[in-house]
């Protein structure tokens, strides 16, 4: 081992990449300075049923991150110590999870000597294990015992702090003094249709259609997609091709091509004439808060959304039943076996739609799940993209509906300033861990 300090992020999905990762190693590089040879960060990455399959580029991509481990190589490390690349450790330093299985930050930590620290969302495991909790509310305390509840702080929600740079949405868009039925000029709405094949082959076409028949009745509405991170849009756009994507056929049969023109920003393009704009930069919070309205399909993205105070309508199509293969651990493993795969993911999405009906129904979107009521629509069932449409066309007719929507956003999302406080937990473990050196020194 060596000087200075190692800082090891244990993390797995692309939402988690997005959303926890990216500002706490801005806001540790803030704090703690840029000299690699003082403070070093690497990212290890765990299997994961969302992943797309890019989430190791994703995280060689943030310039605050020093070594990335791919989660092909995960379990030789857990279980062996040994990264693939043989990578070297310093004598002091901690283990900070952001996503994946808890116990996994237990293992590692004791296997390089190092403190731990655990965020956690919904709920602590392993307390006795691990050095210091930060935790997101203090429900979460309620569960423990005082003695183990004196290893956590209440730090808030980490995604209460995405965008939060940004500055509030152009307030023109959601004014509810503008006459209900003029739509106002360049109305933008955001397609948000996954980032997974399974979800792509299904959020691609429908969101087309969806904003085709939008083009032809409000011509001067926006489109875009902002391209999820390390998803080639050529890719992308296989699934606007009825030859490469046949589910096409069932969400309105609106195919698309994909331009690259010149220097310009590659777009879909449909029969009818409508040009949709892909926008590569990542995050593209910018973009979305410019918004008046997102379609989306279910994940980390309303989250985001909603951290951002975007309203939006959640999408959940059911006449591909088999396509959604999307579900973590052993359900998303079953539904992808390959030849009985498709039985499963039929029965597994059969049985999570009948538990999004009722009185104690289930919620999709994370900003319905933190408040535990239905702030944003939630569309379930055979959606046709001309009744969605036209739901949508409601919408934006009202934006009354729109200005609450946004307004009850922001105040679900929490008080700014998690990120900091994680990181100010993450400080107070490193100061532990030279204490004790001091001591046995």
């Amino acid at each position: 081992m060596q000087a200075g300090i190692d800082i090891v992020i244990l993390s797995n999905g692309p939402g988690e990449l997005a959303t926890w990762v990216r500002p706490v190693v801005q806001a540790l590089r803030r704090q703690l300075g840029n000299d690699r040879t003082q403070v070093r960060i690497s990212v290890v990455l765990s299997p994961c049923p969302n992943a797309s399959g890019r989430e190791a580029a994703i995280a060689r991509s943030y310039p605050e991150v020093d070594r990335v481990q791919g989660p092909e190589a995960f379990f030789n490390f857990l279980l062996w110590g040994q990264t693939a690349e043989k990578w070297d450790w310093r004598d002091r330093g901690v283990v900070l999870f952001l996503g994946g299985d808890q116990l996994f930050t237990v293992i590692i930590s004791r296997r390089l000597g190092y403190r731990s620290v655990v965020y956690a969302e919904w709920e602590v495991r392993w307390l006795r294990w691990v050095d210091r909790v930060a935790v997101m509310n203090t429900q979460l305390l309620t569960q423990l015992s005082s003695p183990d509840a004196a290893k956590c702080t209440v730090v808030g929600d980490l995604m209460a702090d995405v965008g939060q740079s940004l500055g509030p949405p152009d307030a023109a868009r959601t004014d509810a003094a503008t006459p209900p039925t003029i739509v106002p000029p360049r109305t933008r709405i955001g397609l948000l249709p996954g980032s997974k094949p399974a979800k792509l082959a299904i959020g691609v076409p429908l969101c087309l259609a969806i904003a085709d028949y939008l083009h032809q009745h409000r011509p001067e509405l926006e489109f875009f997609i902002p391209v999820a991170p390390a998803l080639p849009v050529a890719t992308l756009a296989r699934f606007a091709d009825p030859t490469h994507n046949p589910v096409i056929a069932k969400f309105g049969n609106v195919t698309a091509t994909l331009l690259t023109v010149g220097a310009e920003a590659p777009a879909l393009k449909t029969p009818s004439g409508l040009t949709v704009p892909l926008c590569t930069e990542f995050p593209a919070y910018a973009q979305l808060t410019q918004c008046a309205l997102c379609l989306t399909t279910i994940g980390a993205n309303t989250a985001e959304l909603g951290a951002l105070a975007v309203p939006m309508v959640v999408l959940l199509p059911t006449q591909q039943l088999d396509a959604m293969r999307a579900w973590d651990g052993l359900p998303g493993i079953l539904a992808n076996l390959p030849g009985v795969g498709s039985l499963f993911a039929k029965a597994v999405n059969r049985l999570a739609l009948r538990q999004l009906q009722g009185p104690q129904r289930r919620f999709l979107a994370w900003p319905n799940i933190w408040a535990g009521a239905e702030i944003v629509p939630e569309w379930v069932g055979p959606l046709q993209p001309q009744a969605v449409a036209t739901q949508v066309l409601t919408y934006l007719d009202q934006p009354d509906r729109l200005a609450q929507m946004r307004d009850r956003l922001r105040q679900i999302r929490g008080q700014p300033g998690a990120v900091n406080k994680l990181v100010e937990v993450v400080m107070t473990t490193l100061g532990e861990a030279a204490g004790k050196d001091r001591e046995r020194g």
